[in-house]
């Protein structure tokens, strides 16, 4: 079952009392809390407070989405990020694999990356909670190749991996990556770009009707439970997000 949040940088400007307002009002079931800006890293207080917010509205928190690079030990120590996120009572941590491009990363590289990675997943898994991926450019899940090789590598209960189409691929190649991914998915990034000569263009999600129903589609054929979340906007506006949930409902539904 596929169900719909939204990430909450989506909306940077916005305080975490005006995000879960605007989720409540879109409808939608649940949020990634970001960890730069709405619960930062290590702040408990602001965690439980955001966690109070988002379940007297009747909403879920989805993870907590920090920005720990995983083999780096930044922005803090994860035990601190943990922490945070035991407040939050999120049950999944977000985390970038490491902060070099797959092309880049050597034999000693691949190694501090799945060594830190196997020690984080342990810490996680003492709270009950798991930690997955960021499905991103400049990590070690900048293809479908690293992905698969860093996930196989680690190969520890608690890490899974988040999933978004990478910006420029065509559909049939973003079609095979979810498929490889499926085993460890968890959550999925949606959004709609229009990428041309470098440049990424915001649209309305509606305009990727076609790509992401199939998306969609696959990521439910793994029978467990999944978060499609939005994340950026068109415009960066609010009403934008608004057209957006309606979108996604509607995809969902179908």
């Amino acid at each position: 079952m596929i169900r719909s949040g939204l990430v909450s940088i989506t909306f940077r400007q916005l305080s975490p009392e005006e995000i879960v307002s605007l989720v409540a009002q879109a409808g939608l079931d649940a949020i990634e809390w970001g960890g730069d800006i709405h619960v930062p890293h290590g702040d408990v207080t602001r965690a439980r407070t955001v966690r109070q917010l988002t379940v007297e509205a009747g909403l879920e928190v989805a993870a907590y989405g920090s920005y720990y690079r995983v083999g780096h030990g930044e922005p803090l120590p994860f035990g601190r990020i943990v922490e945070t996120a035991v407040a939050l009572d999120a049950p999944l941590i977000r985390v970038w694999a490491g902060k070099c491009g797959s092309a880049q990363a050597d034999d000693a590289y691949w190694a501090q990356v799945v060594e830190d990675s196997y020690q984080i997943a342990d810490l996680a898994a003492q709270a009950g909670i798991r930690i997955a991926y960021e499905y991103h450019a400049n990590t070690l899940t900048d293809t479908t190749t690293s992905a698969l090789k860093l996930l196989q590598a680690v190969a520890h209960p608690h890490v899974t991996s988040y999933w978004q189409p990478p910006a420029g691929a065509s559909v049939a190649d973003n079609l095979a990556g979810l498929e490889a991914v499926l085993p460890w998915l968890t959550h999925l990034h949606v959004f709609s770009w229009r990428v041309m000569e470098g440049t990424r263009e915001r649209l309305l999600l509606a305009e990727k009707a076609i790509e992401w129903r199939q998306y969609l589609q696959k990521a439910a054929a793994t029978g467990r439970n999944h978060i499609a979340m939005i994340e950026f906007v068109k415009d960066d506006m609010p009403e934008n997000f608004l057209k957006d949930a309606s979108t996604l409902k509607q995809w969902l539904a179908q």
